[in-house]
Parts: C-alpha cells; sequence; structure tokens
C-alpha cells in the first residue's frame, strides 16, 4: 500500500513535485497517468541514450576497421599507427573528470547535446585530410575523442536515476551491449565503405549523420532535467523537502564538499580502486586486440599463404568484417550472460559480482594466448579462441559499472564514473595500442625485414596482453574482500 501511495505522487512532469502542487492547490494526476506514463518515458529515454551509445563506438572503431588502408596511405610504422588510438583515448580520459564535475553540478542533457554536436562535426572534417597533413588527422582523433568522453561520463549516470537498483543492471546491460555492438559496427561500416567506394575517406562520412539524427532524438524526447528514483529521494520529494536532481546547480553540495574532498572519498574506497584496476587491465586487452586483430589476422594470414601481400590501394578487408560480426555477436552474449549470472548468484553470495568478474578474466586471458600461439598454423582456430576471448571480456562491462554505482554514494557517481574513466584509460587503451605497436617495431628492427617477423612481432607483442589479463582478474579478486562493507557505506 505505501509504494502504491508512492507511485501515484511520483510527479507526472520533471518539473513537478508533490510539495509545490499542493501550495499551488492543483490536484494530483490519475492514477493510469501517474503509472504509466513516466515508465514509458523512462524506457524512451534509455532508447535514445543507447542509440547515442551505438554511434558513439562505432566512431570509435572506425579507425581500426581501416587499419591497414590508413598506414599505407600516410606511410607509417606500427608505432605511429599505433598513435593514432593513443591520442583520441589521452584525450578521451582527459576530459573524462571536467565532464564527470560538469554533470554533477549542470544540466547533462546540454552536456550530452554538445558532446555529440562536436565529435560528429570533427569527424566529418576529418575525411577531408590529405596524405601530406598526418598531423592533423592525429589531432582530429583526439578532438572526437574529447566529445566523446561526454557521453561515456554522464549517460549512466543518467539511467542510474531513471531506475532503481533492482532494474538498474538490466537496464545498464542493455546500454553497454552497444559497446561492443557499436564497436563491431564500426569495423564492419569503415571496411564495407572502404570496400564499396574504393575510399577509406568515405567511412568517416557516415557517422556524422548517424550523429546528427542521435541529436535530434536527444533535443526531442529527452527531458531537459531527470528526476532521481531512488527510494530516499522519492521521500523527500514527496514530503516537499526537494525537488528535482537536476533543477539547477547544487549550490548546498557546491558549498559542503569540493571535488577534490570527492576524489579524496573515492580513493579511500577498496571496492572502487581495485574494481578500477580491474577495469583498467580490461581496457588494457581490449584497446590494444581493437586496434591490432584485424592487422594480425592478415599477417598470419599472409604468413600461410592464405592471402597475398597488399600492394594495391585499397587493401583486402574481410578480416574487419569478421572481427567485426565476432565482436557484435560475442558482445550481445557476455553482456547478457554477465548480467544474468550476476543477477543469480547474488542471491547465494553477497561477492558474485567481482568473483564473476575475476573468473571471466582468467578464462579470457587463456584464450587470447592459445589464440596467439595457433595463428600461424591454423587460422580457424585463431578465430574461434579471439571469440571467446571477447566473450569472457564482455561479461564485465556492465556488472563492474554496477560494481561502481552501488559502492559510490549517488552525490559522487559522475565523479566517480569520470575518474574511473581516467585511470582505466591513462593506465589502459591509451597506452596499449602504441605500446603494442613500439614493441612490434623493436621486435622488427633486431631481425631481417620478412613477412615472417612481422607476424611474428605482432605475435610476441601480444603476449602482454595475455599478461595484463590475469593482473585484471587479481584486481576483481582483491575487490571481492571488501564490496561487503563498501555497500553498506554507500547505503548509509
Amino acid at each position: 500500500e505505501d509504494e502504491d501511495t508512492g507511485l501515484l505522487l511520483q510527479p507526472l512532469f520533471e518539473g513537478e513535485d508533490y510539495g509545490a502542487a499542493a501550495a499551488d492547490g492543483t490536484q494530483c494526476p490519475s492514477v493510469s497517468v501517474a503509472r504509466n506514463t513516466p515508465a514509458k518515458r523512462d524506457f524512451l529515454v534509455v532508447a535514445v541514450l543507447c542509440f547515442g551509445n551505438l554511434v558513439n563506438f562505432i566512431d570509435w572503431f572506425i579507425v581500426p576497421g581501416i587499419l591497414l588502408d590508413i598506414q599505407k596511405y600516410f606511410g607509417l610504422s606500427d608505432g605511429k599507427t599505433g598513435l593514432l588510438q593513443t591520442v583520441f583515448t589521452l584525450c578521451y580520459m582527459l576530459a573524462a573528470p571536467i565532464f564527470g564535475y560538469l554533470g554533477d553540478r549542470y544540466n547533462r542533457k546540454i552536456i550530452l547535446g554538445a558532446g555529440i554536436f562536436f565529435w560528429s562535426g570533427v569527424t566529418l572534417g576529418s575525411s577531408f585530410i590529405t596524405e601530406s597533413h598526418y598531423r592533423i588527422f592525429v589531432l582530429s582523433r583526439g578532438l572526437v575523442g574529447i566529445g566523446s568522453a561526454s557521453y561515456s561520463t554522464i549517460a549512466p549516470t543518467i539511467i542510474a536515476d531513471l531506475f532503481e537498483e533492482g532494474k538498474r543492471t538490466t537496464v545498464l546491460s542493455v546500454f553497454y551491449i552497444f559497446i561492443p555492438v557499436g564497436s563491431g559496427c564500426g569495423y564492419m561500416l569503415a571496411a564495407g565503405m572502404a570496400k564499396s567506394t574504393g575510399d577509406w575517406h568515405w567511412a568517416f562520412r557516415v557517422t556524422p549523420c548517424m550523429g546528427g539524427l542521435a541529436l535530434l532524438l536527444l533535443i526531442l524526447l529527452v527531458p531537459h532535467r531527470i528526476q532521481r528514483k531512488t527510494a530516499a529521494h522519492r521521500a523527500l520529494s514527496i514530503s516537499g523537502m526537494i525537488g528535482r536532481a537536476d533543477e539547477k546547480p547544487d549550490v548546498h553540495r557546491t558549498a559542503r564538499t569540493t571535488w577534490c574532498q570527492d576524489v579524496g572519498s573515492l580513493v579511500k574506497n577498496c571496492s572502487f580502486v581495485y574494481s578500477s584496476l580491474g577495469q583498467t587491465a580490461m581496457a588494457f586487452v581490449t584497446g590494444a586486440l581493437g586496434m591490432w586483430i584485424p592487422l594480425f589476422l592478415y599477417r598470419a594470414q599472409v604468413v600461410q599463404g592464405i592471402v597475398p601481400p597488399c600492394l594495391q590501394d585499397s587493401c583486402n578487408s574481410s578480416n574487419s568484417l569478421i572481427f567485426g560480426g565476432i565482436t557484435i555477436g560475442t558482445g550481445i552474449l557476455g553482456i547478457i550472460a554477465g548480467a544474468e549470472a550476476a543477477r543469480r548468484l547474488r542471491k547465494i553470495n553477497n561477492k558474485a559480482d567481482p568473483l564473476i568478474c575475476a573468473t571471466s578474466m582468467f578464462v579470457s586471458a587463456l584464450c587470447l594466448y592459445i589464440a596467439l600461439m595457433v595463428a600461424q598454423t591454423n587460422i580457424l582456430s585463431t578465430f574461434i579462441f579471439i571469440a571467446f576471448g571477447e566473450l569472457f571480456l564482455s561479461v564485465n562491462w556492465a556488472v563492474v559499472t554496477d560494481i561502481l554505482l552501488y559502492v559510490v554514494a549517488p552525490r559522487r557517481q559522475s565523479t566517480a564514473i569520470a575518474l574511473q574513466i581516467l585511470v582505466s584509460h591513462l593506465l589502459g587503451d591509451a597506452g596499449s595500442p602504441y605500446l603494442i605497436g613500439l614493441v612490434s617495431n623493436a621486435v622488427q628492427a633486431r631481425n631481417i625485414p620478412s613477412l615472417q617477423w612481422s607476424f611474428r612481432s605482432m605475435q610476441y607483442s601480444f603476449v602482454i596482453c595475455a599478461f595484463v589479463g590475469v593482473l585484471g582478474g587479481g584486481f576483481f579478486l582483491l575487490t571481492s574482500f571488501y564490496v561487503e562493507e563498501d555497500r553498506k557505506e554507500a547505503q548509509r
């Protein structure tokens, strides 16, 4: 009965709360409207955010999808090629804390819209850069990373405000499914456009159109302000003590605490620290695989004599298409499996989430190592083990985010997500593509130039990823020792 009363008193629109309605003498909305309209609106908001996430990650992985074409066009070594993704990620991670700060204090819809508009415009402009302006191309990827940071930092916090803990994991799982789906579509879109047009530049002219559509949907369908749906917030809202979470910059909170104090509190949260380090290992592995796997598969096929060396203007992009399909399939299956495993195992073990993450990291590292070892002799087995490696990595995406959201107090969540993005990318995928390229260059420099050593240099450098995967599993095991205590503290 109390829960039904709470539902009746929920505001129909963002700008209304029960206290304000009583003061004006207006009537409460009817039962049917109060129960149905907000729920439909919330899921519509999630659908828009998911589409934006899809476009975000398509744009992120266009470069790896046509990496061989770009490498030939600009005449790049492996090290300089890896720098493209490293610059993107560095700018992304450095901008994330800024957007986290803004997202905790100002209107998030405006920030999201500005980010989408900015990254779409820069992506379109980069499609007209010629081979003599490689540095401008690198700069453009960095600017795209800044725009992407606004979305990845703020969108999950809107979902956290829309849904309580029971539904939040499921909705976040749907949202994070679009990371591998968008990544895979990025490979496939880039490779498909390069193949159909004979010019890889056209790959950068599709996502700006999709970004424009995402911006239009954001403007039309997402409320200007989002109300927090936690039980405590609802109780205060009913009593008229507070209004909406995003009505205006939180002056009272700003007076009580500073961003530095928020960070200091998060650093003392062991579950947050260790799970963030575990996610850093995930980011290191996924960043390196996402950048280099299609090129690694191409070199393995050349060594086996399956395909000839690329001497044309437009190279064979079949590996990007296949790897894109693998990324989509394993990403969807992995995220769904991770969310379902977490839902079931939480009932019997309060430490289920970090234990799931640890196990999946260990298994993924083993699969990736096997894939590297069989690449020279059996390309089909390499594809299979890469698929299993990506599958177990994908298990963790939604689960790790949910760990953060229940071990960190709601008023620090945007800052926590931004800090996690900063750390995981700074020590993870910001450097891993460049590091793999540098190690590959070093191995090639020590040996006579040949197709065989071109392949082996990449193979040896990828062993680093298997080691980092094991390290990440260890960090998630450490998280399991503290997660119960930190969760109770966040609830208090």
